[in-house]
């Protein structure tokens, strides 16, 4: 990160953080727009982004610079200059580039042609309307969070932290302010004059977010991530989702780069990411529920130790056949379970019995390799009593 600040003057910076200081401070919006187009006529992507992550780097909340991150894009927006630049990759059909560019096009016309054609009726008529509206621009979501989830992770590997940071907390907002307005117009109680101010207010921030990404966003993305990482964006896009509806068009790549797999001697490589033995032990015996994993051949093979064991499980056990670690008059309902779960007529088999002040659920599920053939059966068991007596909710963060 530090390369990129160097590359923007540090005069034009320390006088661009103190404009938004006193932004921050109250300076009205025109007066702010005055200074600006004095001292600086116009501003790149790249002295954007650098202002930001130095006022991160220098403390200053992210909630501060979310809060008025509207009013920056308002000061900055007809100023910006390299938005033209040349962006190959946002032309290419199925790109993710191009799919979240798309998508930004279909969300303002949903709100031009769904939403706003209805603020100025005020009949039954347009109170459905305008619900099936919100109903649809909620869809945002799935947008947001390939944005989140997809791209942020790229940047913050390249020590850009504070474009993550603010536009995430600012599609937070933006997602509550829509749930709010979908609410409102649920309501028995609906003040729909209230309701399409509350709705007003939400899309214009849905519209400068939408400049956000064009126009800040995107450029960093198309400079900042490699090939690579459009391919894990690429093949992370379905199971996240799209905005109303997934691409006509796909840019699927298989091939992985190797100079951009990292290799540690020691690691186990998995479907998603990579961990070390110890790692590995420690998480399997952190889980709050036990498990216990016999081989195709009926041998036990594995069992996690953790703090509070349900069942006993001696090491002595490991390498022992199933059939000799239950009692003899269950051993043919272990054995048809296996059978099952061999043969493919079934995949999981459970059972829950009291013991002691426990009540425990008992699962067996039966292993499977990518081609579907069996490999063997996982136990894990649980004491869900603690889970039973769970009422209301406990949140990360509170509802507003």
């Amino acid at each position: 990160m530090s390369e990129l600040i160097n590359n923007v003057s540090k005069e034009r910076q320390d006088k661009l953080k103190l404009l938004i200081k006193k932004i921050h401070s109250g300076m009205p919006l025109d007066e702010a727009k005055k200074e600006f187009v004095k001292d600086f006529k116009e501003i790149t992507t790249e002295e954007i982004v650098a202002l930001e992550q130095n006022l991160v780097d220098e403390g200053m909340q992210i909630e501060e610079i979310q809060s008025l991150c509207d009013v920056h894009a308002a000061v900055f927006n007809q100023s910006i200059t390299d938005i033209h630049k040349p962006k190959d990759i946002t032309q290419i059909p199925g790109h993710p580039a191009k799919v979240f560019s798309d998508e930004n096009k279909e969300i303002l016309a949903l709100i031009k042609d769904e939403i706003e054609v209805y603020f100025e009726r005020f009949d039954k008529s347009a109170h459905l309307m305008l619900r099936i509206g919100v109903e649809r621009l909620l869809n945002i979501n799935n947008h947001y969070a390939r944005k989140e989830y997809l791209f942020f992770p790229a940047l913050e590997k390249k020590g850009i932290s504070s474009i993550p940071k603010v536009m995430w907390g600012v599609d937070d907002e933006i997602r509550q302010e829509l749930k709010n307005v979908k609410n409102m117009l649920d309501s028995e109680d609906l003040n729909l004059d209230e309701a399409i101010k509350a709705f007003k207010s939400a899309i214009e921030r849905v519209k400068d977010m939408v400049i956000k990404e064009e126009n800040i966003l995107l450029p960093k993305l198309v400079d900042t991530m490699s090939f690579y990482d459009w391919i894990m964006a690429d093949q992370g896009s379905d199971e996240i989702g799209y905005f109303l509806e997934k691409p006509k068009e796909s840019w699927k790549k298989e091939e992985k780069p190797q100079e951009e797999e990292e290799v540690f001697d020691g690691e186990v490589k998995f479907d998603a990411g990579k961990l070390n033995p110890e790692e590995i032990n420690a998480i399997f015996n952190t889980l709050p529920f036990d498990m216990t994993f016999i081989d195709k051949e009926g041998y036990v093979k594995y069992f996690t130790q953790g703090k509070e064991r349900i069942f006993e499980r001696p090491i002595t056990i490991i390498g022992r056949h199933v059939t000799l670690c239950h009692p003899p008059k269950s051993v043919h309902v272990v054995e048809d379970i296996i059978n099952s779960f061999k043969s493919g007529e079934k995949d999981h088999e459970d059972f829950w019995i009291k013991m002691k002040n426990m009540y425990v659920l008992i699962r067996y599920y039966a292993i499977r390799d990518k081609n579907g053939q069996y490999i063997g059966t996982l136990e894990v068991t649980e004491d869900i009593k603690p889970i039973q007596e769970i009422t209301g909710e406990k949140r990360l963060v509170e509802n507003k």
